[in-house]
Parts: structure tokens; sequence; C-alpha cells
């Protein structure tokens, strides 16, 4: 595993999200990209009940980490388990429940360009789309500061002048081992995004 960087594509006016995802897949094509296979990165968040309702554990499943299951705390720890810690989460039922209608999910195609992997994702809350995030990792590097500017010129050269600095998240990783935990990390970090926006906005 290398660097992964993680950006929400926002969606041009007059475009609806599946326009602007096939405008991201043909982009990607042009320089190159090869299609590799599909992704999907989901999270159920479950709450401390009934004693700490504030408390919350968000449980993530990432495809490219098939037998890992995530439990990302809402104080940032994260507890890396076998993909079964599902069920000891339904055997934790009265001091853990799931949020209902609160499963995020982002899933799409995967592209591969040299050393680069790509993934477009297609954000959804239950059956409501609510964007567009891009993934790209690039492969030979596991320190963010060595490569982010290779990474930003791949990701301007299809995404445009839109993304400028990593995540917030990333930035303040930039001289550390990169981590599967700092990807599901940043994804948390546009989940809660999403989450907090409003259905219509984009």
């Amino acid at each position: 595993m290398g660097v992964v960087s993680i950006h929400q594509f926002p969606i041009p006016e007059g475009k609806s999200g599946q326009q602007a995802a096939e405008m991201l897949q043909k982009r990607l094509e042009t320089i190159g990209a090869v299609k590799t296979g599909t992704f999907c990165v989901e999270c159920e968040t479950y709450y401390a009940a009934p004693n700490n309702p504030n408390r919350a554990v968000n449980i993530i499943h990432d495809s490219e980490h098939p037998v890992t299951c995530f439990a990302l705390l809402d104080t940032g720890t994260c507890l890396m388990a076998d993909s079964q810690f599902d069920m000891l989460m339904a055997k934790m039922a009265g001091i853990y429940i799931p949020k209902k209608a609160i499963k995020i999910e982002t899933r799409g195609p995967r592209y591969e360009v040299q050393d680069f992997v790509i993934k477009l994702g297609s954000v959804s809350i239950g059956p409501s789309f609510r964007g567009i995030l891009v993934e790209v990792e690039y492969t030979p590097c596991v320190i963010p500061l060595s490569c982010w500017d290779l990474m930003r010129e791949l990701l301007q050269g299809f995404m445009g002048n839109t993304v400028q600095c990593p995540s917030q998240y990333l930035q303040g990783k930039m001289n550390e081992i990169y981590t599967p935990v700092d990807t599901v990390q940043q994804y948390m970090e546009h989940f809660n995004a999403f989450r907090r926006a409003p259905s219509g906005v984009r």
C-alpha cells in the first residue's frame, strides 16, 4: 500500500451525479487509465445506549481490505479487527445500537495508470445520492510529503484546479509513514461532511 489522498469532486452545474461520474471516467481513460474492477467503502454508525448516546463507533469496511474491519471511535482512535467484528457489535445490542438511516457508502470503478490506483466513488446515504469522492493512491511511496506534488499534478489533470492541497487529515500526517488507518480516517472526514450537508447540497 502506498499513499492515498481522497477528494470530493464538485458536481458541475446542470449535470447529474451519473453524468459527472461518466465525465470523470472519460477523462481518466483519455490519460491512459485502465479499469481494473470496482470498489466499495461502507460505514455504519453505532451509538452507545442508553447511558451515553453521544458516544459513537463507526464500523467501516473497505473492499481493498476484505478480511479487515475498521472500528473508528468518535475520539479518533481506530481499531483494526477481523471482518466479522460486525457480529460482535450485534451481540452488544444492549450497549451499542445502530443508527437507522445513517449507513453511508461510496462505490464505483477502480482504475490503474502507471504507479497510480484511482477510484471514483458515488456516495450515497440509503437510496439518496450525495456526491462523488475520488481516491488516488501512489503505490511506490509511503511518506505523503515525498509524493504529494506528483499526486496533485495527476489529480489536477482530470479533476481540474479544484485540488490544491491534501485533505485536512492528511495535512497533519505529511511526514509520517502512511497506513490503511489513514485512508479510513480520510473517508470518515468526508462521510461526516456529507452527513452534515443538507441532502440537496452537493
